[in-house]
């Protein structure tokens, strides 16, 4: 791996704030015994810590410290000269108050970056929905890949949790809107709070058809929307309202209950549609289960949903773990 590879993996992991052992370490240990230059630990601190979008949105205090503290201890492995701005940089985040949340940010191929601001704990006040799980991340690049699958369409999106794959597409597929939902208030509130970090605004009506605005007309952000959505207790007429053309979820099949409930749900958005025309549906998930995998094919198949395995993507653009199986 040449420099710049590992500056760059370096800098995709931190501001993912992806776990520490995921990064190339062996790799930098083996560039830092070949030079006595620091002139590499300094890109990687200007890359990660110090990077614009990190003092923007900073990953959690205890996250950087553990950065850091193998950085340096990476550093006085080699037996050089202590690096000043790696000791000042561990200083200031010392000195800093710990949070129960913090940021991950994502670059874009278009130059352009998402933010979004968590929960440090995978499971927060009983749900997963406050963290952003690989099968977003894999939908999002998939969904990149295949903008014409979105472009000039209306989406909607089931169990949105963080936000992560809207705002992608919202960023980088140009649906002419886009129904963000999810059943947990505090997932809810969490996710119109990412929405609003990105640069989007909010329509505050969630009951009105969605009509394009003159504003919409002439720019090119979609009408945005974030509504909480309970699988079990919406009846067809609450989704009659949103019409999509286009529904996403990802990472939604970790129990059976939910697929039987998420498999309701798309029977009533797909009976209510105006045109009488079913909406494309795409669904990205890790499979932990063989045995609900194949219950979720099963209760599709009963139900009259067609389905089939997409090919994956060429390109990964986001840091996260290559599981086994994963599928859209």
């Amino acid at each position: 791996m040449g420099s710049s590879g590992l500056i760059e993996a370096f800098e995709r992991r931190f501001l993912a704030a992806r776990p520490l052992p995921s990064f190339p370490w062996r790799s930098l240990e083996e560039k830092l015994k070949n030079s006595l230059d620091s002139e590499l630990l300094l890109n990687i601190l200007q890359k990660t810590v110090l990077h614009p979008l990190c003092v923007k949105h900073p990953p959690s205090v205890k996250y950087t410290r553990c950065f850091l503290s193998e950085l340096i201890k990476k550093h006085e492995a080699t037996h050089t000269e202590p690096l000043d701005e790696l000791y000042e940089a561990l200083a200031e985040i010392l000195s800093a108050e710990e949070s129960t949340q913090g940021h991950r940010s994502y670059l874009l191929p278009s130059g352009n970056s998402i933010s979004l601001c968590e929960s440090t704990a995978i499971i927060s006040q009983g749900t997963t929905g406050l963290v952003t799980w690989d099968a977003a991340l894999y939908l999002a690049e998939w969904a990149i890949e295949n903008p014409e699958a979105f472009t000039n369409r209306r989406v909607l999106e089931l169990g949105s949790g963080a936000g992560f794959t809207g705002l992608a597409i919202c960023k980088m597929c140009s649906p002419t809107a886009y129904i963000f939902s999810d059943c947990h208030s505090q997932v809810l509130q969490q996710l119109k709070g990412n929405i609003l970090l990105n640069g989007f605004l909010l329509n505050p009506d969630s009951t009105a058809p969605l009509q394009p605005s003159v504003s919409a007309l002439v720019s090119p952000k979609p009408i945005v929307m974030a509504v909480q959505l309970d699988w079990e207790q919406v009846t067809t007429k609450q989704l009659s309202v949103f019409q999509p053309d286009v529904i996403i979820a990802a990472d939604v099949l970790y129990d059976p209950e939910i697929i039987l409930s998420l498999i309701g749900v798309l029977q009533k958005l797909s009976a209510c549609q105006a045109d009488q025309k079913p909406p494309e549906i795409y669904i990205a998930f890790t499979v932990r289960n063989p045995d609900t995998y194949q219950m979720f094919k099963m209760e599709l198949s009963k139900v009259g949903i067609g389905w089939q395995k997409l090919p994956s993507h060429n390109q990964k653009m986001f840091p996260y773990e290559k599981h086994s199986e994963m599928h859209s």
